[in-house]
């Protein structure tokens, strides 16, 4: 799978893509259970430059963020599906990834030009502050479609 690649890799081809005047676009999440909202934010976040790079969060992340029966699909098969997604370039899996800081390092090497965000996203205020801290551009690409949420989906799958 050539879009997965580890924190080490990602930023090496970072940097090659930087020095052949190419722009990075930086997206995550959890992408649990893939919907429209999904993809319609990830063909928008692609649109706003030439690479996008996706922060996939770990399972113990997810598990920590969103509680007990999450996330529904391991990191290694949301990966895999993701890959399919043509809109995205590489996707980063987050492993051992869990304070501010280590996202910021994770920032500060890769460089993005563009951070990508979905309107409404409660995240907004820590991608800015690394926007800023990188020199990135902060950019709500989509609004949130409503009703498409993965916790929508279990609950609609549950009744």
């Amino acid at each position: 799978m050539k879009k997965l690649l580890n924190v080490e890799h990602a930023i090496k081809i970072a940097h090659k893509l930087k020095q052949k005047g190419k722009s990075i676009v930086l997206a995550g999440g959890c992408f649990d259970i893939l919907h429209i909202g999904h993809v319609l934010f990830l063909k928008a976040a692609k649109r706003e430059g030439d690479a996008l790079f996706l922060l996939l969060e770990s399972d113990e992340n997810i598990i920590k963020r969103k509680g007990k029966g999450r996330p529904v699909n391991a990191l290694e098969n949301r990966a895999i599906i993701l890959s399919a997604i043509e809109s995205v370039d590489y996707i980063i899996p987050l492993v051992g990834v869990t304070k501010d800081g280590e996202y910021d390092r994770l920032m500060v090497k890769i460089k993005p030009d563009v951070i990508a965000m979905t309107q409404g996203d409660p995240q907004i205020r820590q991608r800015a502050r690394q926007a800023k801290l990188v020199g990135a551009k902060l950019k709500l690409v989509i609004n949130k479609v409503e009703n498409k949420s993965t916790t929508a989906l279990i609950s609609q799958i549950r009744n």
